[in-house]
């Protein structure tokens, strides 16, 4: 029935566009050129209204984590409405308390600058101090140029409040209710559609079900990574520990820079404490924990056949960074995945793919 209502008119209404606006002649020129004005449109529009489309973004990304977790409720006969309540009653106690604990270890933070920056100019004049010996001025490094609490204000200008980020997660909460709410009844759109295109139908399956397997794996090994990363700094006694750990929960899912980009701050406040072996012990970490979490987490989607290439995903981070921010980034590979399986669903596009060599992962080899 879905298919009747909404396939036929739909490919009629798509078909009568090209008669009019596509002629014989040059029509595949004419449908590229449509196509570029079209992509460059959308892209300026989610620049513009980048606020909504992150929303979308998380919730869409927190609807694929919990769908599995929604498919065995539903097997067990319990209600839409009630698995789809609890599952976002307990997305949002968690997102809560990750946030409070984010808010508290920072407001420590700044309460301690005074601290910190003592420890700071004594590092310092140390530098200063080995400088001198060879020669050198150590007039670049003093004291005074560099203020922790001039730096904290300036990140602080550019997060958003707290009321902001209250009205931000219920937001998301809302969205993520109704997307999950309308989940399975998406997905039988979507078999509606592509039903008539049993091959094509397999591919995105097979791609879609890996994306949110992909979500799911990574999100699992940034709890793991986050947890550990946190609870040793802890137990070394560095600054803050709590909050680098949850810094790296969130920045280990940008890809190869993430992770350095969440060490950065526990390695100067190591150093600020203990000195280069401090630092040198929290790079020690930083490594050890690669070696533990990260790379059994690529053998499996190696394994899986499911490889991006690592110049498309340097490129998608850069690109997504500069269209919704920080989120983006964070984000930027399952974005990346919900648009190569919508170019895949275009016969005329999937060439992309294939210039880009992920067509592979679309394949309908046997899975194990």
């Amino acid at each position: 029935m879905a298919k009747g209502i909404i396939g036929k008119p739909l490919s009629s209404f798509i078909d009568k566009m090209k008669v009019m606006f596509l002629p014989e002649e040059g029509s595949v020129v004419y449908r590229y050129i449509a196509i570029i004005a079209f992509l460059f449109i959308a892209v300026i529009g989610m620049k513009m209204t980048a606020y909504m489309i992150n929303i979308l973004v998380i919730s869409l990304i927190l609807t694929m984590l919990a769908l599995p977790t929604l498919v065995r409720l539903k097997k067990r006969g319990i209600p839409d409405i009630v698995s789809v309540s609890l599952i976002t009653g307990l997305a949002l106690v968690f997102i809560l308390v990750l946030a409070a604990l984010t808010i508290f270890s920072f407001s420590t933070l700044v309460a301690d600058l005074p601290f910190y920056q003592a420890e700071l100019n004594q590092r310092i004049a140390e530098i200063t101090g080995i400088l001198s010996r060879y020669g050198l001025s150590g007039d670049l490094v003093s004291a005074s140029s560099i203020n922790l609490q001039t730096v904290t204000q300036m990140a602080l200008s550019s997060l958003m409040g707290i009321g902001d980020m209250l009205l931000y997660i219920f937001f998301i909460a809302v969205t993520t209710f109704f997307m999950l709410l309308e989940a399975p009844q998406i997905i039988e759109r979507g078999k509606a559609l592509l039903g008539s295109r049993k091959e094509k139908f397999v591919h995105v399956s097979r791609m879609s079900r890996y994306m949110i397997e992909f979500v799911i794996v990574r999100t699992q090994a940034n709890l793991v990574h986050g947890a550990l990363f946190g609870g040793v700094l802890w137990i070394m006694g560095v600054h803050a520990a709590l909050l680098w750990g949850i810094l790296t929960f969130i920045l280990a899912y940008i890809p190869y820079i993430g992770l350095i980009l969440a060490a950065l701050p526990a390695i100067f406040f190591a150093w600020l404490q203990f000195g280069l072996w401090g630092a040198a012990a929290v790079i020690a970490l930083v490594c050890i924990l690669n070696l533990i979490v990260e790379n059994p987490v690529f053998s499996y989607f190696a394994s899986r056949k499911f490889e991006i290439p690592a110049l498309l995903v340097i490129i998608s981070v850069i690109f997504w960074g500069w269209v919704l921010g920080i989120a983006g980034m964070v984000f930027a590979v399952p974005i990346t995945l919900i648009v190569l399986i919508a170019i895949q669903c275009v016969d005329d596009l999937a060439w992309i793919n294939a210039l880009l060599g992920v067509d592979t992962i679309f394949g309908v080899e046997t899975e194990e």
